[in-house]
């Protein structure tokens, strides 16, 4: 876990708030006032994926940065499991204790399967969603063979599946902390000059010992074992994917996610979604292209601002 005043240079300047809610120190970056943007990280990061969102964005809106349980500044209890239906509990718990409404979805990576689960139980509190190379799952019946699929391509799940029938995934995962550049390499960006010794010590600081590592390795264990529940939708929730906004923004060079595979998966749950495919980009486009994502994000709630406001 990163000390709660840990700012990295001054990159991550933001004050650090607790929730207890979820039965842990759950910590979350609250900046801003107005309509909520809710940004959700995937593995192996944390909050700090979206700095320059929380910049960009706080003038205006209430911009809200959970780390999931074993991730950034978050605790990472021993006694929990760390399958995806327990970081949608959390995440349901920490907006219920927040009572946050009119939110805008910002989601990456398994981001994307913990949002559309908030979203299943309370359509209510949903406003707008944004996938940023973040898949949308949402019982769409080609689900199971698109991640089957995907994952007999993706170099990262391809490694997870032989690491675990070898027995070394628990080792390798374990030393996240020094091994944390090759595994955002494996997984995927493109812009080699975003590496410096404090981008580094960022996200390898949310890892310092084996039993920190919970976090990213539930999530990778849970897709060996087949451990992760999806959320099914609830009718109220399918009635309201007619009407909500939706935008997929997916950095074209995704190693992990194929957006080929994924956003037919958008494309079924938000028919009248927005789609905008960023070539030379990667997994983590929000550090491959920050400013075009903010340019697309604002454009993106600039104009769905009233159809939003109707919506809620």
């Amino acid at each position: 876990m990163i000390g709660a005043h840990e700012t990295f240079d001054g990159t991550f300047p933001f004050p650090p708030h607790f929730s207890t809610a979820p039965g842990f120190r759950m910590h979350y970056v609250d900046e801003g006032a107005g309509p909520v943007l809710l940004c959700l990280h995937g593995e192996p990061t944390w909050g700090y994926l979206f700095r320059h969102l929380i910049t960009e964005f706080s003038g205006a809106h209430r911009v809200v940065v959970p780390d999931h349980m074993g991730f950034g500044k978050s605790e990472t209890p021993a006694d929990r499991t760390y399958w995806l239906q327990d970081h949608i509990d959390n995440l349901e718990a920490l907006v219920l204790d927040l009572r946050l409404r009119d939110i805008t979805l910002v989601m990456h990576d398994f981001g994307g399967p913990v949002g559309m689960g908030l979203l299943s139980r309370h359509p209510e509190l949903i406003s707008r969603v944004v996938g940023v190379n973040g898949p949308t799952p949402f019982g769409q019946p080609e689900l199971g063979a698109v991640l089957a699929a995907n994952a007999s391509q993706a170099p990262w799940f391809q490694w997870i599946m032989r690491a675990q029938e070898d027995g070394t995934l628990d080792d390798v995962l374990g030393a996240l902390g020094y091994n944390i550049l090759s595994t955002l390499k494996l997984n995927g960006f493109q812009d080699g000059t975003i590496i410096t010794p404090t981008w580094i010590r960022a996200y390898a600081a949310a890892f310092p010992t084996r039993a920190e590592t919970l976090g990213a390795l539930g999530w990778a264990k849970g897709f060996a074992l087949g451990a992760h529940v999806f959320e099914p939708p609830t009718a109220g929730a399918r009635e309201l994917l007619a009407t909500i906004p939706a935008l997929a923004i997916w950095g074209a060079e995704d190693r992990t996610l194929d957006g080929a595979r994924f956003l037919p998966l958008f494309r079924a749950a938000f028919p009248h979604g927005l789609v905008s495919e960023l070539p030379g980009v990667g997994h983590y486009s929000l550090e491959d292209a920050p400013r075009t994502i903010s340019a697309l994000l604002r454009l993106f709630l600039d104009a769905t601002d009233r159809s939003a406001s109707i919506a809620a």
